[in-house]
Parts: C-alpha cells; structure tokens; sequence
C-alpha cells in the first residue's frame, strides 16, 4: 500500500490489549468463570496467534497470548484456569512447532549442538559485538559487526550494535530507559479514570517494556532467538508506528485535561 510494506502482526499487538481491556469490563465478575470468563477471550486471541503461528512468527503468537493473559490475570482470572489451558494447549504446540524452532531451542539448550553453527549464529555474533564493547564501547559508527557479521543486526539485534558501539554503559542507558518507561506507564493506569482506560495503559505498557526487555535478553543469550524488536530503536516503519501511536494513547490517558462533548 502506498509503496510501502505494512506488518499487520504489529498492529494485532494494540488490538489485542483493546479488545482484552474491552471483555474484561464487560464480563466484570464472570470473568472468575472458566467457561464464561477466560476461555472466551483466550479463545479468540488464541485464533490471532495461530494466525502468527502460520506466519511462521512463534515469538509473536505467544507474545498476544502472554499480554492478553497478564492482562486477565491483573484484572482478576483465577490462575488455575491458566495453567488448566496451559496443560491442555501446550502439549499440542510442541508438536506443531516446526523444526526451525525446536532447534532454535536445542542450541539455546545446548551451544554445542550439531545445529549451534547455523542456529545459534546470530547470538554467538552477537555476544562477539557485545564483548567488543567492553565499558564504553568501539566509538558510534565504528562497529564491525556492522559489515554484514551479525544477521539482522539493524532489527532483531539492534540492541548488539548499541553494546559493540556504546559499551556496557550504553546498554545500561537504554535498560533504565525502557525501566523508565514502565514505571511511568503502570502510574499512568494507577490513576487512570476508568478500568477500561486502566487496562488499556497495563497493556500499552507491558506491550512496550516486554518486548525491549525479551531483546535485550536475547542479545546478552538469556533467552533464545525470538526475533523481537527493540521500540523506538530497531528498523522498521510498521513497529515505529505502532510504538508511536501506542504512546500518544498512554500520554492521553494521563493526561489531567479530558474534553467534554454534548455533555458526555
């Protein structure tokens, strides 16, 4: 569209924390109930992850259950019924998973695989940039795994170049940012003016500060590959907007000055 390319999956992220937020309040007590209260809503954001799912973008498929799960979670679901769906889903999952992941997985388990060459290459280069760093890095623009070393290096693994060129330092600055950004984000839905705008600003927040905190782990070789951007930072129209706007829409629930129309 417009010779541009859209990532849709990026934009399901916003609708599932409004759609989420919407069911919550409307279900009030009910949502205690297995039958009527949890499965509902999982079960429709369930279908948007098996739509990621065939994609395939594992990491975003679970990434719409995990918000929409905190969310519930948060606003009251009994915990039990997650782990009742969790016994019930995941033994399925695995099975469905394809053969990418699992060895994503196994080298992440295992670094000395027979795989670990071809699947664990992004995270052994990255932690080469990371290493390269040192305490305050090689200088902006200076680099090497800049030149083509590091698959994804201005996406998935934007957070490498920041750690090679910056340092520990560097990478420090940006962790306390997106801290930042979450403390601020869950004051915001303390004081909000309605538990509809209280959950939406939960889940804005939680989208945000998750998927920075996942990147950053995967780049350090805490978690396995997922390929997660970092906001605000990695490349990408689809995931620049999405961040953007999803942040207008935590500022103007905390905003003080709310307009009035036709008396409402």
């Amino acid at each position: 569209a417009f010779g541009r390319s859209f990532q849709v999956s990026e934009f399901v992220k916003f609708a599932v924390v409004a759609w989420t937020a919407m069911m919550i309040v409307r279900k009030g007590d009910r949502l205690r109930r297995f039958s009527k209260g949890v499965v509902p809503i999982m079960l429709v954001n369930g279908v948007l992850a098996i739509l990621a799912f065939k994609q395939p973008d594992v990491s975003v498929a679970l990434f719409y259950l995990a918000v929409a799960g905190t969310m519930l979670f948060l606003a009251g679901a009994r915990i039990g019924h997650f782990l009742l769906i969790g016994l019930l889903v995941l033994p399925l999952g695995w099975k469905k998973l394809d053969g990418y992941v699992q060895k994503r997985l196994a080298t992440y388990m295992d670094p000395t695989a027979a795989d670990a060459r071809e699947y664990g290459l992004q995270t052994r280069q990255s932690l080469v940039a990371i290493g390269s760093g040192g305490l305050v890095g090689v200088g902006y623009g200076e680099g090497r795994q800049q030149g083509g070393f590091l698959p994804h290096q201005i996406s998935d693994f934007i957070a490498s170049n920041i750690g090679e060129e910056w340092g520990f330092l560097g990478m420090t600055v940006v962790t306390l940012l997106y801290v930042a950004y979450g403390w601020l984000g869950f004051r915001i839905a303390r004081d909000a003016r309605s538990q509809f705008l209280q959950l939406v600003a939960v889940g804005i927040t939680l989208t945000t500060v998750t998927t920075a905190l996942v990147h950053l782990a995967v780049v350090t070789g805490l978690f396995p590959n997922t390929g997660l951007t970092l906001p605000f930072i990695s490349h990408g129209g689809s995931n620049m907007l999405l961040s953007l706007a999803m942040t207008g829409i935590l500022v103007n629930i905390g905003s003080a000055r709310e307009r009035v129309a036709a008396g409402r």
